[in-house]
């Protein structure tokens, strides 16, 4: 593994063969789509590493495949139809969205697993923050109950969305994680379709938490979770 900063500097990690790329400047969507389109060929057709990208976008909204019209409610930002499974979300600064480009034949070509293992990545992630994030039936992204925080116990956030693509068995797009976003960007959509239901930060939880301090515990659950040798371990959460 290596981890190379977006001036160019990497330091060397553990060898789990996953290149990872810390950007910490703002990335255009446009932009990062096509660097992950062409990595993604090159990882099936020219044997590329595989790749693990932290970054921000500027304030946007994506339309995954499952997206229903009536959930934008007011464009307020620019907004991109996205071959990513799910449905509306926002990414802005102070979200650290996490886009993972693996090869799924090698690891394990099953859908499924993929998207718990990204959704243990979060909750592992969370922890080191002493939050405890939650997978709940039939609501895709990782929960938070307000109780332990703000006292409203019985209800409960989203802090973080997963959607995914795959092309011949290699992953694209990923995660997203509300660190400290503005939180009212949210208002414009109905996010992942799911109504009666708020968005969270870890700083509305009352974490105060560096985009560099997330990137070090996402870098660290991860190999927790796809193994330090690019191999899924026996369990996970």
């Amino acid at each position: 593994m290596s981890v190379q900063e977006s001036r160019g500097q990497a330091r060397p990690q553990a060898p789990t063969g996953v290149e990872w790329r810390i950007e910490r400047q703002p990335v255009g969507y446009p932009e990062a789509v096509a660097a992950m389109e062409a990595r993604v060929a090159a990882i099936r057709d020219e044997g590329a590493p595989e790749l693990a990208w932290l970054l921000e976008h500027p304030p946007i909204y994506t339309a995954g495949t499952s997206a229903d019209e009536a959930d934008l409610l007011e464009a307020r930002f620019p907004v991109y139809r996205s071959g990513r499974g799910g449905e509306f979300t926002y990414h802005g600064p102070g979200q650290r969205v996490g886009y993972l480009l693996l090869d799924l034949k090698r690891r394990n070509p099953d859908v499924r697993a993929y998207v718990r293992d990204l959704e243990a990545w979060l909750i592992r992630s969370l922890t080191r923050f002493g939050v405890k994030g939650e997978r709940r039936e039939g609501r895709v992204g990782i929960w938070v109950d307000r109780g332990p925080y703000t006292g409203e116990w019985g209800r409960e956030d989203k802090i973080a969305a997963i959607g995914v693509r795959l092309r011949r068995w290699v992953s694209f797009h990923g995660v997203a994680l509300n660190v400290d976003p503005d939180l009212s960007h949210f208002e414009g959509i109905v996010p992942c379709g799911i109504r009666g239901h708020g968005v969270t930060s870890l700083a509305r939880l009352g974490v105060r938490a560096t985009l560099e301090e997330v990137d070090a515990a996402m870098l660290a659950a991860f190999g927790e979770v796809f193994g330090p040798d690019g191999r899924r371990p026996a369990r996970l959460p």
